[in-house]
């Protein structure tokens, strides 16, 4: 009895934090709050019915937990854990559109950006909740093409599939600007920038570095056809004699 008791009361805790949750009402929190709040169950059960011996119900609760802490707990670790270790480079690069300025961390992969103009210019991305970033990616999409590509991308690595949803499902086909190529001509110097290299880099330091950031930013690891794009450019460019 006193076993039930205690999963009785963890239940109700449980159903009390999603009641405060759903008060909130901001989507990317209320996303978040409903993976804890499934860990919080199923951890809470699976523990239940371990220590009462009943493992038939146990066990298939506790890989359900361990389900949850995955989705949510391991990207946030880093890619240490998932792409073994090595030194730190301690280097970052700058992608630049009308629209955002955005720096690339080599030894993380995370994503940082600057707006630099319309209606949310002067601010960080990581200021913005869910929606203003919508609404950033709709006036990226109309006026900045490129930077609603490396954007994409943002929300991809920071927001997971949840975003496209609250976005209205656009598949961003439509906006200007849209093709997946990197743009422009491009400098020597802004090459160096896309790399994160000094002045005057070896040939070794430019396929390094290229090498690198495609690890993190390909299109197949979370990056955009855009990001590619300029990668390449940049190691085009820096190895043409």
């Amino acid at each position: 009895m006193i076993g039930y008791f205690i999963l009785g009361v963890c239940l109700l805790g449980a159903l009390g934090l999603m009641g405060k949750i759903l008060l909130n009402a901001d989507p990317k929190f209320l996303a978040k709050g409903l993976r804890y709040l499934g860990f919080g169950i199923c951890a809470a059960a699976a523990l239940f019915f371990l220590l009462t011996g009943r493992f038939a119900f146990g066990l298939p609760l506790a890989f359900i937990a361990a389900g949850f802490l995955r989705r949510w707990a391991l990207p946030k670790l880093g890619p240490r854990m998932s792409g073994g270790p090595g030194p730190s480079t301690g280097r970052s690069s700058n992608v630049e559109t009308e629209y955002l300025r955005m720096t690339l961390d080599h030894d993380s992969g995370a994503m940082r950006g600057e707006v630099l103009q319309g209606t949310f210019a002067g601010r960080e991305l990581n200021d913005l909740n869910l929606t203003q970033l919508i609404d950033l990616l709709e006036e990226c999409r109309r006026r900045d093409g490129e930077a609603a590509q490396i954007l994409e991308a943002y929300l991809d690595r920071t927001q997971g599939d949840e975003w496209h949803q609250h976005a209205g499902d656009h598949d961003g086909a439509d906006y200007a600007g849209g093709n997946s190529g990197a743009g422009g001509a491009m400098t020597r110097d802004e090459a160096r920038e896309v790399l994160g290299l000094d002045i005057n880099p070896s040939p070794s330091e430019i396929r390094e570095a290229h090498k690198r950031l495609m690890l993190k930013y390909h299109p197949d690891k979370g990056g955009s056809s855009y990001l590619a794009a300029k990668i390449n450019q940049a190691k085009d460019l820096l190895l043409r004699v």
